[in-house]
């Protein structure tokens, strides 16, 4: 009668507050969004979370925006690439494993594929030519403007009080000024932390219901297997390189290692992993000149081993020198798809400098940086199911993710030290990172475009500054 009209109508009205009712998803479906989504999603993580944003929620209503923002929370909590980890995660929660499997991998492709393909032709270009430099420099300049726009897009979008700015702010300090694998937990831990009791005392909105929410892909036990597998091929590969030497075929499981490593201790995006992954496959030593006792001190510099050793030395360990990131970097910035694919391109760098096939450098450093946060995505989703609901995770989350910002932000500050002191015309590179900031962030123009602009106008620089020398000279 009236009374069951009116819950039938209180129930309605429930849900279109909710913004439901949810679609179901397809394997046709998923194939169809991001077959397309691999090749088109371009910007950098930032960008591809609020790409997923408008095409998964706003326009094909496949969860509810609370829901996305909350797989959004939990890539930045875990080990990993956040906006890879979401793709697996729309997939998963709509189509189980295989949906998210499906998902991930077509997003993930394109890139792999043009990245690859970019570190075979790196291989074959002197980076010493005054040009190469140039061009080099130019690149970078605006690669790292776009992690700096990363870093600002997410802490808009992240930390919208006093609190969690402060909390990007401490991340950010001491993720630059100490540069130690454990800090990026601690800082993400203490941020949890203060959130915690800073909302104690405030009524903590429980999660809603399902959402959207069709499957939770594996079973409770199969995902405590993927996480234990996760925590065995770490602890295990990190002791067979700590007892091997970089030599023959050791050689494999040492890029594996470190970029499995790497995977494994880095929260809050592509971007924070970048100064890490450059502080392993280039090494650096402090050279010292001056006399303490003398009127200038003592200076000393971080410097490059092959710049200190001559070519062929036993003791040079670098697998690249600065420029050959620094160049695949800004390449990575203006392809779709995730940052990480960045991995493939310095695989086959650092194999083919070493003789050996460009294909298994690949393999070992793209799965190893991808592994570690694609098995726990897919073995904590199980149980996220259940303790997304608890009032101190719900409590946490502002806090987890304004830490996690400030990793970004210290990386793109990192970043921007190196290329300055890589660059044949340290000023003019700053300006040419101004001018790209400005084009994609400000004018929201297209990040390849960016990229490519940078380029030109670094061999712009170069052919300037080598005609402004010879006026000098004449």
């Amino acid at each position: 009668g009236a009374g069951t009209d009116a819950a039938k109508e209180g129930g309605k009205e429930e849900e279109e507050d909710k913004g439901g009712p949810y679609v179901e998803a397809s394997f046709g479906d998923i194939f169809k969004q991001f077959v397309l989504l691999g090749w088109t999603a371009f910007g950098g993580p930032a960008a591809h979370i609020g790409l997923f944003q408008k095409v998964f929620i706003e326009r094909l209503k496949w969860m509810s925006a609370p829901l996305f923002l909350e797989l959004f929370a939990l890539g930045q909590c875990l080990p990993g690439p956040t906006s890879t980890q979401v793709s697996f995660a729309i997939g998963l929660i709509k189509k189980g494993i295989a949906g998210g499997l499906l998902s991930g991998m077509l997003f993930q492709y394109p890139g792999l594929v043009m990245m690859s393909l970019f570190g075979w032709a790196a291989d074959s270009i002197d980076f010493e030519i005054d040009v190469v430099k140039g061009l080099v420099a130019g690149l970078s300049a605006v690669g790292v403007a776009l992690v700096v726009g990363a870093a600002v897009s997410l802490s808009i979008k992240v930390c919208p009080d006093r609190e969690t700015r402060g909390l990007a702010l401490l991340s950010a300090v001491l993720a630059y000024m100490y540069q130690a694998a454990w800090l990026y937990v601690a800082v993400i831990a203490f941020g949890g932390l203060v959130t915690c009791i800073r909302d104690r005392k405030k009524p903590v909105k429980e999660a809603p219901g399902k959402e959207g929410i069709e499957s939770l892909g594996a079973s409770k036990i199969t995902g405590g297997i993927l996480i234990i597998i996760w925590a065995v091929v770490l602890a295990v590969v990190i002791s067979l390189r700590n007892s091997t030497t970089y030599e023959g075929s050791n050689r494999a499981l040492h890029w594996f290692e470190a970029f499995f490593r790497s995977g494994s201790i880095i929260f809050g995006g592509g971007q924070v992993v970048l100064p890490l992954l450059l502080n392993e496959v280039t090494q650096y030593e402090y050279v010292c000149t001056g006399n303490t006792l003398g009127a200038g001190g003592r200076v000393c510099e971080r410097v490059p081993d092959y710049k200190i050793y001559p070519q062929g030395d036993a003791r040079i360990m670098s697998w690249m020198t600065e420029e050959q990131f620094l160049a695949g970097l800004a390449i990575s910035q203006g392809m779709p798809g995730p940052l990480f694919n960045f991995a493939a391109y310095l695989g086959c760098v650092t194999a083919l400098g070493a003789g050996v096939n460009g294909v298994i450098g690949i393999l070992c450093t793209w799965f190893g940086l991808f592994g570690p946060g694609i098995l726990l995505i897919f073995g904590v989703l199980p149980f996220w199911g259940s303790f997304r609901k608890l009032p101190i995770y719900r409590m946490a989350l502002p806090g987890l993710n304004a830490a996690a910002v400030g990793l970004v932000v210290a990386a793109a500050f990192q970043l921007y030290d190196t290329a300055r002191r890589a660059s044949p015309f340290p000023d003019t590179s700053v300006a040419i990172g101004m001018i790209g900031f400005t084009f994609v962030e400000i004018y929201k123009g297209p990040a390849p475009a960016g990229v490519v602009a940078g380029g030109v106008l670094g061999i712009i620089a170069w052919a300037l500054r080598i005609k402004w020398e010879a006026a000098i000279d004449g």
